[in-house]
C-alpha cells in the first residue's frame, strides 16, 4: 500500500509540477499531512512534511531541469541571478518553519493556495506589463522562435529572496510565484519561464533542504520512496509541456487548488476557536 502510495503522490506531483513549473510540493504536503495515517499507518507532522517535500523537489527539478535544457528553454543567466537571493531565502524560510505552529500552518498554507489559484486564473487574462526594464534579453529557443523580455536587478533580486522564503517555509518549491511574476511582469515567454523556474527551484530546494535536515525534519525513508516516481513525473512533464496544450490539466490544477486550500482554511479556523 505505501509502495502504491509513494508512487501515486509522487508521478502526479512531480508531473503536475513541472508541467506548469510550480515544483510539486504543494500537492505533496497536503498529501503527507493528510493522507500519510490512512496509506502509511503513522501521523506526518507538518514540518516532516515540508522538508521531506523540498528533498523530493530536488529529484523533480533536476529531470525536468535536464529535459528542458536539452528543449533549450532555460534561461540560465537570469536563473542564476534570482537565485542569488532566492537560495538564502530558502534557507530562511525552513529555518522559520520550526517556529509555526500546526494551526498556523494550515491558515496559511489554506490561504497560499487560493491566493495561487487565482493567480492561475488570472494568468490567461492578464497581460505582461509594458515596463522597459534595465536588462533587455533576446531569448531562441529550440524551435527557433525568438523572445523578448527584460527585467532590473533590484526587482529580480526582491523577487527571489520572497519566493525563496515561501519555497522553504511551505516546501512547494516557489514556482507557483515565480512563473506569474516572469510572465506578468518582466514579460517571459510561459515555457521559458516554467523552465527557468524549474531550474531556480532545483538550486533553491537544495539549499532549503539541507536546513530542514539540520533541523531533522526530513524523513529519508519517505525521499526514497518517493523520489524514482518523482524522477519520472519531472521528465515527463517537461515532455507533455512541450508538446500538448497544458490548459486543461491547469484547470485541473486550479479546482485542485481551490479544494484542498478551502479544507485546510476550515479546518485551521476550526482548530483555532
Amino acid at each position: 500500500m505505501s509502495f502504491l502510495f509513494y508512487t501515486a503522490v509522487g508521478l502526479i506531483a512531480a508531473t503536475l509540477g513541472s508541467l506548469v513549473g510550480l515544483g510539486g510540493g504543494i500537492i505533496i504536503v497536503p498529501a503527507l499531512v493528510y493522507l500519510g495515517p490512512l496509506f502509511l499507518g503513522e501521523h506526518i507532522s507538518v514540518a516532516t512534511a515540508v522538508g521531506t517535500s523540498l528533498a523530493v523537489l530536488i529529484f523533480t527539478a533536476l529531470s525536468s531541469t535536464m529535459t528542458f535544457f536539452k528543449q533549450k528553454r532555460v534561461d540560465f543567466k537570469s536563473g542564476w541571478l534570482y537565485f542569488i537571493t532566492c537560495g538564502p531565502g530558502a534557507m530562511l524560510g525552513s529555518y522559520t518553519t520550526q517556529f509555526v505552529n500546526a494551526k498556523s500552518f494550515q491558515l496559511s498554507f489554506g490561504f497560499f493556495m487560493l491566493l495561487m489559484a487565482i493567480l492561475l486564473v488570472l494568468r490567461d487574462y492578464m497581460k505582461p506589463l509594458n515596463i522597459q526594464w534595465r536588462i533587455e534579453r533576446t531569448y531562441t529557443d529550440g524551435s527557433g522562435r525568438t523572445f523578448q523580455y527584460g527585467y532590473s536587478v533590484l526587482p529580480a533580486l526582491v523577487t527571489g529572496l520572497a519566493v525563496g522564503f515561501v519555497s522553504g517555509l511551505f516546501g512547494i518549491g516557489g514556482g507557483s510565484l515565480f512563473v506569474p511574476v516572469m510572465v506578468l511582469l518582466f514579460r517571459y515567454p510561459p515555457h521559458v519561464a516554467t523552465a527557468t523556474s524549474m531550474f531556480v527551484i532545483l538550486l533553491s530546494s537544495i539549499m532549503g533542504s539541507f536546513t530542514h535536515l539540520g533541523l531533522g525534519e526530513v524523513d529519508l525513508w519517505m525521499v526514497l520512496g518517493l523520489a524514482p516516481s518523482a524522477l519520472v513525473g519531472g521528465w515527463l512533464g517537461a515532455q507533455i509541456a512541450s508538446r500538448l496544450s497544458s490548459k486543461k490539466l491547469l484547470w485541473v490544477l486550479r479546482v485542485t487548488f481551490v479544494v484542498v486550500s478551502v479544507k485546510m482554511i476550515w479546518e485551521g479556523l476550526y482548530l483555532t476557536a
